[in-house]
């Protein structure tokens, strides 16, 4: 469970971070990490039930 509580505030900092910073480029990033963490928790969450 740890590797899904990690993602999980992945998720949370990069979406958080992306609202408020002035760098698109560095938004998009941020957002698509975010994504990537989404996907990997999607994955991890199926495993588990």
């Amino acid at each position: 469970m740890a590797r899904i509580d990690y993602l999980k505030e992945q998720v949370a900092r990069a979406e958080r971070l992306a609202r408020t910073i002035l760098d698109q480029q560095t938004a998009e990033r941020l957002q698509a990490f975010a994504a990537e963490c989404r996907a990997e928790l999607l994955v991890l969450t199926r495993a588990a039930v």
